[in-house]
């Protein structure tokens, strides 16, 4: 059997229902993954361009936006376990600039940004309540880096009770590889993996049209 058989045989990849109140979650779009004068970073400003315009629209309608960065007090440096396999993110220091989120992807004074300490936007922070308060239910998911910190977004979304969307032309990461395999692995067993088209048409199937009063 070929590859797809045997997902299907084992009853994976199967379709997320969309609802109605999206959200759009960025993740450590940063100087420090997007700007290459930094060596966590690469080339990603395909990526982030695309980003910016699923966000313009998802404020358009009213819909959250939220980002995350990584950041870490200099006290939290040698007692953090990520940070003895991945040493490279000690650089990622609170007030710095590799911390601040590239403005190419057009965010907001009023948007959330979550700050954590893992791969992980749920892990240790306050986003799952910011969601279910927000009354979001349908979580779609950019960033960086796609075999990192996307893919342990993504799975601790789907164990938070939400479904999820990745624009897999919204997401970045250092090798075509490891970027390659996650977006397979995760539309196989965790969210829907489509482009930002897609998305972009959704989200706008969901904007009021002027002059016309909802009723639902």
């Amino acid at each position: 059997m070929s590859q797809e058989q045997v997902y299907q045989a084992a009853g994976f990849g199967n379709s997320v229902p969309r609802g109605v109140r999206p959200a759009i979650l960025v993740v450590d779009f940063s100087y420090g993954f997007t700007d290459v004068q930094y060596p966590t970073a690469s080339d990603m400003a395909e990526e982030v361009t695309r980003t910016k315009r699923l966000a313009d629209l998802a404020r358009a309608g009213g819909f959250p936006v939220i980002f995350t960065t990584i950041a870490y007090q200099p006290g939290e440096l040698e007692h953090t376990a990520w940070l003895r396999k991945a040493r490279g993110l000690t650089a990622l220091l609170e007030g710095s600039r590799p911390v601040e989120i590239d403005a190419g992807t057009g965010i907001q004074p009023g948007d959330p940004l979550i700050v954590k300490k893992g791969a992980s936007a749920f892990f240790g922070t306050s986003l799952a309540a910011l969601l279910t308060g927000g009354g979001v239910d349908t979580l779609v998911v950019a960033g960086a880096t796609t075999s990192g910190c996307v893919r342990a977004t993504v799975v601790d979304a789907v164990q938070s009770g939400f479904n999820v969307i990745v624009a897999a032309d919204c997401c970045g990461d250092r090798a075509a590889g490891p970027h390659d395999a996650s977006l397979y692995d995760m539309d196989q067993k965790y969210a829907d993996v489509t482009d930002a088209d897609d998305i972009a048409a959704w989200i706008e199937g969901l904007l009021p049209v002027p002059g016309v009063l909802r009723t639902s």
